[in-house]
């Protein structure tokens, strides 16, 4: 970029998109690299942490990035693909520097970082974070909290070399807060396990339960861990009954039993049916809480329950009709009634005129294989489950399925494009001829250009920087 660009705040490089000279999308800017230099000079500006499609992290150095502009990132095209791994003398500008608390120089007040802004030094391939958007006052719940804002330069402040304790989280939920929930449990796993509780804590029951169903299971059992007994238990009966189920089979006997007395008694009990099923059998991968309508519904009714936006696409594909009562477990079960039907009959048509009713519903002791194969053979993504005396017990939905097939660790690995061909050489293959550095021309990704004065490799030297790791190409 040319000298004198302008500064750019990192809330507003959150989520951007980064794109090769061709046009065709690399990734997106998950976070950026900062080292702190001793002093009160500004912290050099490493490169930026971009997830790829198939959800590895990897690091992009500020001497690759050609343009930031118009929300977008451009690269020159080469990439290093090797995971991003933090170094000890590294800082995640999003998940450690934001919100901090932090005291101004002159004044000794107490401040909390809400932003940082980055800019690329004149004349100079490198870039540094220049200046830092403050409040005043005591940080709060929401980021709206009152205080005096302001904007001061890096030099005016102090404090970013200290560990934090009980430091905030509003500023990087505000970042963060289009994610959606399987994404931003994404940017918690790769947190530090301080930041991750941290972050959790400040997220509403409803959210943070979205976020715990995407989390592997011992990021799942560390925060709940963390969490008061009876927020704990608000967040489990926020979460689907199922995968609270899930869930609390993980933690000791004393623990699910107190939690489940804190929960409201209805929601205890959906929890403490699915908990009695074996765990890889429909009744234990079911939901206790699938779309159920009496006989005398009409397809209006029907489509009015579908419309609920905090259904999940797979259970809001179908309704099942089943006489009273009309919560799980239920009356007799009738028959199933597909989203598709809905649109294609008047509103006032009565769901029990439209049943497809001869499509055998599964088992609660199906084992994982046979539902699996239903869901294969007859192209479905929700199934009802159905005991022997013919009552409605929940549904099954396709997502449960692949949780449970998948290897217990997918959700920390990257997409399998292709089983066949070993995943280390898939990543290191060039794609489009633009992402495969040069093996014998792979700098280390956050060395210094060659074009670097002396004087500055000098002063660097002077504050313990390995030359080798970190200057050398």
């Amino acid at each position: 970029m040319a000298a004198g660009a302008p500064r750019i705040f990192v809330s507003h490089l959150a989520g951007v998109a980064v794109f090769d000279p061709s046009g065709d999308q690399v990734g997106r800017v998950r976070d950026l690299v900062a080292m702190l230099r001793v002093g009160r000079r500004p912290p050099r500006l490493l490169g930026l942490v971009v997830e790829l499609s198939t959800r590895r992290r990897i690091f992009l150095p500020m001497t690759r990035v050609i343009g930031i502009e118009s929300g977008e990132v451009i690269t020159t095209g080469v990439l290093n693909v090797r995971r991003f791994e933090q170094r000890p003398t590294e800082r995640l500008v999003f998940g450690e520097l934001l919100d901090c608390r932090v005291r101004l120089v002159e004044s000794g007040e107490e401040v909390t970082v809400l932003d940082v802004s980055v800019q690329q030094r004149p004349a100079r391939r490198e870039w540094e974070i220049g200046r830092v958007f403050v409040r005043k006052g005591r940080s709060g719940t929401f980021r709206r909290t009152k205080g005096e804002t302001m904007t001061v330069d890096w030099s005016a402040v102090t404090g970013f070399s200290l560990e934090e304790h009980g430091q905030g989280a509003e500023s990087l939920l505000a970042t963060f807060e289009q994610l959606r929930a399987a994404d931003l449990a994404n940017v918690l796993h790769h947190l530090s396990p301080k930041r991750r509780g941290e972050v959790a804590a400040a997220l509403d029951d409803d959210r943070l339960a979205d976020v715990l169903e995407e989390l592997p299971e011992d990021d799942q059992i560390e925060i709940l861990g963390k969490l008061k007994e009876e927020r704990a238990a608000d967040v489990l009966e926020a979460m689907d009954p199922d995968d609270a189920a899930d869930l609390l089979a993980e933690l000791p006997e004393d623990d699910v039993e107190r939690l489940l007395m804190l929960m409201r008694p209805d929601d205890a009990a959906d929890v403490r049916r699915l908990m009695s099923y074996e765990e890889r059998t429909a009744g234990g991968l079911m939901t206790t809480e699938p779309i159920v309508l009496r006989p005398d519904a009409t397809v209006a009714d029907a489509l009015a329950r579908v419309r609920n936006p905090d259904l999940s696409p797979a259970l809001a594909a179908q309704v099942y009709v089943c006489r009273p009562p009309d919560e799980t477990p239920t009356g007799k079960y009738l028959g199933t009634v597909h989203f598709q039907r809905l649109l294609r009959d008047p509103p006032y048509t009565l769901v029990s005129s439209i049943l497809e009713g001869d499509l055998q519903a599964l088992a609660p002791d199906a084992a994982l294989p046979v539902v699996a194969g239903f869901f294969a053979t007859y192209d479905m993504v929700a199934a009802p489950v159905v005991d022997e005396s013919g009552s409605l017990l929940g549904a099954v939905t396709v997502d449960d399925v692949l949780d449970h097939m998948l290897p217990e660790d997918w959700r920390e690995t990257e997409f399998h494009l292709h089983e066949d061909e070993p995943q280390d050489e898939r990543l290191d293959e060039p794609q489009d001829g633009r992402l495969r550095q040069p093996e014998d021309d792979r700098e280390d990704d956050r060395g210094d250009d060659r074009g670097d004065d002396a004087e500055d490799d000098q002063e660097d030297a002077r504050e313990g920087v390995d030359e080798g790791g970190r200057d050398g190409t």
